[in-house]
């Protein structure tokens, strides 16, 4: 018998889509949710909003007050056991008095990792974890990712015409996609710690790369410029727009002083920036989620190295012909039992056009 009741499911659904509003704003830490409730009476509810601020559970307390004794708190994430920049989440569920946690997931950043749970059964609360943890998972996958794997997850880009090209022979690529695709990528700009594109891209097409909702409370994401030979510096509007701009290049040359752009150099393997090592400064850096948006070459090689681990794609009701660009160069697929199959996470109309996430 499951030990969560269909009012724990409901809280907890709850939880998960108040932690969903801090999706553009917390990074580096995660995206938690909170509510506390007596039974069917919620109390009390918060979310993570911003990094830095307070956590969901301290908004939650606040709301509840003297209502939280005796409650039970749902939480999409594993309280905090550490003295980081706020308070123990554990230690203030104790001190108000709440009877019973139930967690989606245990937080696995080392300071934390069970130690919320352990605080909290050692002060008598009654601790149930797993519920709707795959849900709780998908919500956090970029945290996951760098914690658990020491990289950001990586997602690709891209807009295809029905026949498979991304530009034309000469690099042109305005607009494939309708104005409803180009507004629904902003969302994705938003949630991403970087924006990670080519040398390639930024001479082919000048980008800003900025995310482009009126109204949105956002934090930029970094703008990071894969350019090993540093070729790219004169185009000068991905510097430009009030957010960050990283340039990654071979350690054989020199980067400049510019007040505009931070330089890294990254390992080169055969002529080419190590993409393992990029993944790992980033992650390093507090990077969550890489969103990339770049030409056949560099999607190829992310590709080609298994680092994609979903791949957006947005493919408009039109066709550019044979001499048009492919989605992926370098993948060197010969043979049919060579082929690459992607699973399809989610497909919908986005206006006139397309819109799949696929995952390897």
């Amino acid at each position: 018998m499951s030990a969560f009741s269909a009012l724990d499911h409901l809280h907890m659904a709850s939880a998960l889509r108040l932690a969903e509003r801090g999706a553009y704003t917390t990074r580096p830490n995660p995206m938690v949710g909170c509510v506390i409730a007596h039974g069917e009476q919620v109390v009390g509810q918060g979310w993570h909003q911003r990094a830095g601020g307070p956590h969901a559970e301290v908004f939650a307390l606040r709301e509840a007050g003297e209502q939280a004794r005796g409650a039970t708190a749902y939480v999409t994430l594993e309280p905090c056991a550490h003295f980081g920049r706020t308070p123990p989440c554990a230690l203030a569920l104790i001190e108000a008095g709440v009877s019973r946690v139930v967690a989606a997931l245990r937080d696995p950043f080392p300071q934390v990792d069970g130690g919320g749970f352990d605080l909290l059964r050692a002060a008598g609360i009654e601790v149930h974890e797993g519920l709707m943890a795959m849900q709780a998972r998908e919500l956090n996958r970029g945290f996951l990712s760098r914690v658990e794997r020491g990289r950001p997850w990586l997602r690709v880009k891209l807009a295809a015409s029905l026949d498979g090209r991304t530009a034309m022979a000469d690099g042109s690529s305005k607009w494939i996609t309708g104005p409803a695709a180009r507004e629904d990528v902003q969302h994705w700009r938003a949630r991403a710690g970087a924006i990670l594109t080519g040398a390639d891209t930024v001479l082919a097409d000048d980008p800003m790369l900025t995310v482009r909702l009126p109204g949105v409370d956002v934090l930029p994401p970094l703008r990071v410029v894969l350019d090993a030979r540093l070729r790219s510096l004169e185009c000068a509007r991905v510097r430009q727009g009030g957010a960050p701009t990283l340039y990654l290049h071979d350690p054989a040359i020199t980067a400049p002083d510019a007040a505009d752009a931070q330089f890294a150099s990254v390992p080169s393997v055969g002529g080419r920036l190590d993409l393992g090592a990029v993944l790992a400064l980033l992650a390093a850096q507090g990077v969550n989620e890489v969103h990339t948006e770049a030409g056949a070459t560099l999607a190829g090689a992310l590709m080609s190295g298994g680092w994609i681990d979903e791949l957006l794609l947005y493919q408009a009701p039109i066709l550019l012909g044979e001499q048009g660009l492919p989605l992926f160069s370098g993948l060197g697929i010969e043979a049919m039992d060579q082929q690459r199959r992607l699973g399809i996470i989610d497909k919908r109309q986005v206006g006139d056009d397309l819109r799949l996430l696929l995952r390897p």
